[in-house]
């Protein structure tokens, strides 16, 4: 078995991530990002679910996951996976697309898979040479011309939709939790914003979000654990903060989304810190 190996690094030209994972095993459970996530699958077999549709992903095949965009994967084939994504915050894609564009818009990738496409050489390239920290043109040139060719054939403008009652009552539960998550949350709690109970609450939440309302919590905590690790904060303090019961909690929580340890994370920026 090849031994595992997770490294991720932060460019701080493009002000992205790159994560590399090679030989790794893990199960991934229903979660999202607040990010952009572009991705390709080097080697390995895996099912992935996204947005209630499942997929089966293979070598050569680009994924690609908007901003909260749930999703899922685990291995089918009994080998290792060898994958590597680029991570994407939304201003930093909003202001790529302006630039490439020249219009104020952040595009949405209509399917999170695209098989054995042309385009995951030029990825792999680029990822590389993040990987290996090189400051030179090409770097921030091949990442320009991807995003031209990855934005014009695979994503689209999303107009404002209009909320339906259902839709705008998950819509407040939602931004209950994303203001409360360092407190503990209950379901009582979750029926006293709304005006629905509890079976019809987790139902409709689960078909709506596509990720029920614990998950929710759990990933809300994650993603703001991930800001207060990149300012330096020590694991411990961050679990405090972030409404997880404990540290072992908080470290299994985060490798289970992340794939890597707090500590592991926190090490990427501990030294530009510094």
């Amino acid at each position: 078995m090849k031994q595992e190996e997770r490294k991720v690094c932060f460019d701080y030209d493009l002000q992205i991530e790159a994560y590399r994972f090679y030989g790794i095993m893990q199960k991934f459970p229903n979660h999202f990002h607040e990010y952009y996530v572009i991705g390709f699958i080097e080697s390995g077999q895996r099912k992935l679910s996204c947005k209630n549709k499942n997929y089966v992903i293979n070598s050569g095949d680009l994924i690609f996951f908007n901003p909260f965009d749930n999703h899922a994967c685990e291995q089918i084939d009994n080998k290792t996976l060898d994958y590597r994504c680029l991570n994407i915050k939304p201003e930093i894609m909003r202001k790529v697309v302006k630039e490439i564009t020249g219009r104020d818009y952040l595009p949405y990738f209509t399917n999170p898979v695209a098989f054995r496409s042309e385009h995951a050489q030029l990825l792999q390239h680029l990822h590389q040479m993040i990987m290996d920290e090189l400051l030179d043109l090409e770097k921030e040139e091949t990442f320009y011309f991807l995003m031209e060719q990855l934005i014009e054939e695979y994503c689209e403008i999303v107009a404002d939709i209009k909320l339906d009652k259902v839709e705008q009552k998950i819509a407040k539960i939602c931004n209950f939790i994303e203001m409360h998550y360092a407190e503990p949350i209950s379901l009582d709690d979750l029926v006293g914003i709304c005006d629905m109970n509890k079976y019809t609450l987790l139902r409709s939440f689960a078909r709506k979000r596509g990720i029920t309302p614990y998950r929710y919590l759990q990933t809300v905590r994650i993603n703001e654990a991930k800001k207060l690790l990149e300012l330096g904060m020590k694991p411990l303090e961050v679990a405090m903060q972030t409404g997880f019961v404990d540290q072992s909690h908080f470290s299994n929580c985060f490798k289970d989304c992340i794939g890597l340890t707090p500590g592991q994370y926190r090490n990427i920026y501990i030294d530009e810190i510094k």
